[in-house]
């Protein structure tokens, strides 16, 4: 009887602390805190190998040399016996795809418009490790996106939401927007029960991609996704998906837009995820402009400042290029003598679009000599 008594007032205990740390986490300024186990996620070592075994994560190297201790959280710490998962959602006010015919102007993917969430879950979560650590003497560690943890598998055994057809988690709470992170710890709490898929028949997201990048439900081709060659992706885009990228110049929120589960969406409260000005359907004519010193100050704060200012003026290009506006021949013009070869080669390649036949040859003839970097050779070759 003593034995069993003592069984109860642990798993009171238990509780209580699983309660505790979940309202903490809410009272420092996450919107949902959930718990999952630290063991082996059942699959996800061989869904991990098959990604990268067909090439699908293209130049993201890193995926390949951390794939043991991204497969499994025990592999990352052994320690480790539990995972608190924190969400924050950064809904828009908007329909994120409401920009996506303009002419002089490009669209950000909505997570970006704000400040880097990095710097602000991090923040956030070192408050509740530090609050968790002091209160019961296990050791933690936190993440967030950059580190080799899995963050949606994991969100989906902790019943934060499931993995849907596009890859990404969706929650029945906050539908395609949260931002993740996590506190692995030595303790042992109890899980969350795992949330279970609820796309049914639905593939809005995937009909609505426009590169194609879904080459069956629940599998993304890197190299074919927006997201992947306006952010990671370092050279020339492929010529035959820079049309379909429009005026996306960071990322691509569509799969996610489309989504029915965004009925249940909420629009955001934290001021620092809302877009600030440069980043709320920016001019490209004033982006095509940026050195490298204007683009660090414009994008200090924002998660725009990791992909670079030759990546972004190149995808800016692009997305003149696609514009069918002439008034941006100058932009494109002026970047013909950037001191970068990736933003030379876009800038061919966009006014190939935008001047007619023999105004882009009389151009070429004074241009293409003086070029010596093969990719922009290239681009005045394929013109």
């Amino acid at each position: 009887m003593s034995i069993l008594i003592s069984e109860r007032r642990s798993a009171v205990a238990e509780a209580s602390l699983e309660a505790h740390v979940q309202a903490k986490a809410l009272e420092v300024g996450f919107d949902e805190a959930r718990i999952a186990s630290a063991g082996d996620i059942a699959g996800l070592d061989a869904k991990l190998r098959t990604f990268l075994a067909q090439g699908h994560h293209g130049s993201m190297h890193w995926l390949e040399a951390n794939a043991d201790r991204r497969a499994n959280p025990k592999v990352l710490w052994p320690q480790a016996e539990s995972i608190v998962v924190v969400t924050a959602n950064y809904g828009p006010a908007g329909d994120p795809m409401a920009g996506s015919q303009s002419k002089d102007s490009g669209v950000v993917s909505v997570y970006a418009g704000g400040e880097d969430y990095h710097d602000v879950l991090k923040k956030r979560l070192k408050t509740l490790a530090r609050w968790f650590a002091a209160k019961t003497g296990e050791d933690v560690k936190v993440f967030v996106d950059t580190a080799p943890v899995m963050e949606k598998p994991i969100a989906e055994r902790a019943g934060i939401g499931w993995q849907g057809k596009h890859t990404n988690l969706v929650s029945r709470r906050f539908g395609s927007w949260l931002f993740l992170g996590s506190m692995f710890t030595t303790a042992r709490l109890r899980p969350d029960p795992p949330e279970r898929d609820h796309c049914g028949s639905c593939r809005a997201c995937l009909d609505v991609c426009p590169t194609n990048a879904f080459p069956a439900p629940y599998q993304l081709d890197a190299r074919r996704c927006i997201s992947y060659l306006t952010i990671e992706h370092k050279g020339p885009i492929d010529r035959s998906l820079r049309a379909a990228i429009g005026n996306r110049i960071y990322g691509c929120d569509d799969c996610l837009a489309v989504c029915p589960w965004n009925k249940y969406a909420r629009v955001s409260q934290e001021a620092r995820f809302k877009a600030s000005p440069g980043t709320d359907q920016p001019p490209l004519a004033e982006l095509a402009e940026l050195d490298d010193a204007a683009f660090r100050t414009l994008y200090r704060k924002s998660p725009i400042k990791r992909t670079g200012r030759d990546r972004f003026v190149r995808n800016v290009l692009i997305a003149i290029g696609n514009s069918s506006d002439p008034d941006l021949v100058p932009a494109a013009k002026a970047r013909l003598g950037d001191p970068s070869p990736l933003v030379r080669g876009m800038a061919v390649w966009a006014l190939s679009r935008l001047l007619d036949i023999e105004t882009f040859a009389a151009l070429r003839d004074c241009h293409a000599p003086t070029e010596t970097d093969e990719d922009v050779q290239a681009e005045w070759a394929a013109a």
